[in-house]
């Protein structure tokens, strides 16, 4: 027991004195650094901003304002803008992904190409692009009253429709390209296996395709819904008063009111409802993946 005990500490001593580990830690430490200024660092002085009173006593009076009253409006605004933009870029991406994911390489690659890169342009430059289109005299309205539509032209600007297409068509690119690899690497042997077997359509897409890309789904779905939470261009450029998000509050706290600790209050509940994102998306992960290994069983 006494010889196990005194071996103990010079293991530890035994490996740091390794020339391999040395090195490692050398080449690592940069990257420690990086993550301790840029992310750390900001996280932890937030958080202690958020707790910090005006005579610099601890409180939780910002984080009880920030659930109350007109914020707490602004912030279920936010989730329900977030999840409907995440539900439309799941539709619309995983049909746009599936018909190309058939596509032959080449085609799909141009496909591709155009979906990608209208991303590069500037969020505001493709914002006032929408404000454009969805105007009185816009082209979709135009469009709509040449064709006799009952009650053109729309209001499809400065409303939660016009914020949810405007976010749509951001969170859109990223939804194909985490969809289109998924697609891409399933096996079609087994949905001809299924169809030899004598299952229909609606059964393959249900019992077969959807099990193989629902991790991609939730993937794609959490993404544009932890992307729409900290949005601020378009909500705030096509949406109205009763379309306030969470991040144009923040900003209008910090620029117009200098209220830097209610804004970092608001912070942490974002950053919170995202950590509480993804470790849902875990628990759905993990369960579907026992599932069909049990379902293989």
């Amino acid at each position: 027991m006494a010889a196990l005990t005194a071996t103990a500490p010079a293991r530890p001593r035994k490996l740091l004195a390794s020339r391999k580990t040395r090195v490692g830690i050398l080449y690592a430490l940069p990257v420690v650094v990086y993550l301790l200024v840029l992310f750390v660092y900001p996280i932890f002085s937030t958080l202690l901003l958020s707790l910090k009173n005006t005579d610099g006593s601890l409180t939780l009076h910002w984080y009880a304002d920030a659930l109350t009253g007109v914020n707490l409006s602004v912030l279920i605004t936010t989730l329900r803008i977030s999840a409907e933009t995440a539900l439309l870029s799941l539709v619309f991406g995983f049909l746009l992904a599936n018909a190309i994911s058939r596509l032959k390489p080449l085609w799909a690659g141009l496909a591709m190409l155009i979906v990608v890169v209208p991303h590069f342009i500037s969020a505001l430059v493709r914002t006032y692009g929408w404000i454009i289109m969805l105007g009185d005299k816009g082209l979709v309205n135009e469009s709509l009253a040449g064709m006799s539509a009952p009650g053109a032209p729309y209001q499809l600007l400065y409303n939660e429709l016009g914020v949810v297409i405007g976010t749509t068509s951001m969170m859109l690119p990223y939804t194909v390209l985490l969809l289109y690899g998924v697609m891409r690497g399933v096996d079609r042997r087994l949905l001809a296996a299924a169809a030899s077997m004598g299952a229909g359509r609606v059964t393959i897409f249900r019992r077969v395709y959807l099990p193989l890309v629902a991790p991609g789904l939730a993937s794609a779905g959490l993404l544009s819904f932890i992307l729409s939470l900290g949005y601020y261009i378009t909500p705030a450029l096509m949406g109205g008063p009763n379309q306030t998000m969470i991040a144009t509050l923040i900003n209008q706290q910090v620029t117009k009111e200098s209220q830097w600790n209610g804004a970092a209050a608001q912070g942490v509940i974002l950053l919170l409802l995202t950590f509480a994102g993804l470790l849902l998306v875990k628990l759905v992960t993990s369960l579907g993946a026992s599932r069909r290994k049990r379902s293989a069983s």
